[in-house]
């Protein structure tokens, strides 16, 4: 509990004594869009890094040479933890924003810092607004900012397991004509929810796959992209997992 406890008040610290930096980010963005984006970037990381260390969480990262350095790219990965995006955002090489469901708008200078870096808010309950979001996105990552989306549409509750990749979710990348990155996060649920409300040291192995390219697909393939890139990370979740956690 004490490590919780730690993470809960740091959290609320960082929150709280950032309100002059987010007047000073929204300044900077006035004159500079490119800079904020850069330096919302970094102090976001920074925290994030922060209640990594607090945690006491091992992070393996494999496949970073994977990872097109030439264009914005749709990150997709498997969800089980809260701490997948505190994991996963420092270790992406650009501006990266996160497709993040509809009630998260309204959660106090988090919300505030989640615009900063190009955060969507996807409400799944209204087809017409998720559609508007998912075009959002895709003028987003023509515009250069990659996306990482979790295209289970919840935590995944159940160790070990996949939920059903929705298709919608890789629109992104079909309409924006950017490639689809493959994510594998294993073992993140161990820091948190596996013992909640406890946090505990835990290894956390996040892997990039070669990207898929929605274009240069077969059409059957295309037509059912979700189950094809789950039946990719899930194949590799079960290696990673063998190899670093038996």
């Amino acid at each position: 509990m004490f490590r919780f406890i730690i993470l809960v008040l740091y959290l609320i610290l960082f929150l709280v004594l950032s309100i002059p930096v987010l007047i000073a980010e929204w300044i900077i963005g006035k004159c500079n869009p490119g800079v904020k984006d850069r330096s919302s970037r970094a102090i976001v990381n920074w925290g994030f890094r922060c209640i990594r260390r607090l945690a006491g969480t091992e992070l393996i990262v494999l496949g970073r040479e994977n990872i097109p350095d030439d264009t914005a790219v749709l990150y997709v990965g498997n969800h089980r933890s809260y701490f997948d995006i505190v994991l996963s955002s420092p270790v992406f090489p650009g501006v990266t924003g996160y497709v993040a469901k509809a009630e998260m708008r309204t959660w106090p200078l988090l919300n505030l810092w989640m615009k900063n870096i190009h955060c969507l808010f996807l409400d799944r309950s209204d087809i017409k607004e998720g559609l508007k979001t998912i075009l959002k996105g895709a003028e987003e990552v023509k515009k250069g900012i990659s996306l990482c989306i979790f295209p289970e549409g919840t935590r995944n509750k159940v160790n070990d397991t996949f939920l059903p990749f929705h298709d919608g979710s890789f629109k992104i990348a079909e309409k924006g004509k950017v490639p689809v990155v493959p994510m594998v996060i294993v073992n993140s649920a161990g820091v948190f929810e596996d013992h909640f409300p406890k946090i505990k040291k835990a290894r956390v192995v996040i892997e990039f796959l070669e990207p898929v390219r929605p274009d240069s697909l077969d059409r059957e393939i295309k037509k059912n992209l979700g189950g094809y890139v789950s039946g990719i990370l899930s194949q590799r979740y079960f290696a990673l997992k063998e190899t670093y956690f038996s």
